[in-house]
C-alpha cells in the first residue's frame, strides 16, 4: 500500500515538473498591439463590430481587415484612442454599426419573467442568474449594455435602463450652476 502511494506521488510530481516545463518552453507570446487594442475597447461583447467580440476585433484591427471606427459602445473615444494608439486619423463612427449612447444595463420584470432562460443563454458576460422556470436577475456590476438579451425574451420582460456615474465618481452639482439653470 504504501508504495503505491509513493509510486503514484512521483509519478504525480514529474508529470507536472513535465507539464510546467512544457508551458514555460512551448508559451505562445500574445500580439502586444492586439492586447493593445483589446485594452481600448470597451469589452461588452456585443458583437455590433461585426466581431463576435472585442478580441476578434482588435485582432481584426491590428492585421488590417477592419477599421478603427466600428465599435459603438467605444463610442468618438475610443475612436481617438484607437487611432492614437496606431497613428492612424480617427475616423466618424460608422453608422451600419450603430451609434453611441450613454452605458445601460438590463433590468429585469422579475414578476413577468418565465425562467425560459433565453436570455442566460444569450449573455456574452454571464451577467444574468437564474434557473429554468425560476426568476432571474442581472448583475448589474457585471452587465455591459451590450442588448443581447432583448431579443430572445419572449415576455419582454428585460428593459435596458441608463446607468449613471459610479458612486465615487457622482458629485453634487455645484450651486452657482444649479442656479444659472434654473434649478433652486
Amino acid at each position: 500500500m504504501l508504495t503505491a502511494i509513493i509510486s503514484i506521488t512521483l509519478l504525480g510530481s514529474l508529470f507536472g515538473l513535465g507539464l510546467g516545463w512544457a508551458a514555460r518552453k512551448f508559451r505562445v507570446e500574445e500580439d502586444p498591439v492586439v492586447e493593445s487594442i483589446n485594452a481600448i475597447l470597451p469589452q461588452t461583447q456585443c458583437g455590433q463590430c461585426n466581431y463576435p467580440g472585442c478580441k476578434p476585433y482588435a485582432e481584426a484591427i491590428a492585421v488590417g481587415e477592419a477599421d478603427i471606427n466600428q465599435c459603438p459602445p467605444g463610442g468618438d473615444a475610443g475612436i481617438k484612442a484607437l487611432a492614437d494608439l496606431l497613428g492612424v486619423e480617427a475616423l466618424p463612427l460608422n453608422p451600419d454599426n450603430g451609434e453611441e449612447k450613454p452605458k445601460t444595463v438590463a433590468v429585469i420584470d422579475e414578476k413577468t419573467c418565465i425562467g425560459c432562460t433565453l436570455c442566460i443563454q444569450a449573455c456574452p458576460v454571464d451577467a444574468i442568474l437564474g434557473a429554468s422556470k425560476q426568476m432571474h436577475t442581472v448583475i448589474a456590476a457585471e452587465c455591459t449594455g451590450c442588448d443581447l438579451c432583448l431579443p430572445p425574451c419572449p415576455v419582454d420582460c428585460i428593459e435596458m435602463v441608463t446607468q449613471g456615474p459610479p458612486a465615487g465618481e457622482w458629485s453634487w452639482p455645484h450651486p452657482a450652476n444649479a442656479l444659472e439653470m434654473g434649478v433652486s
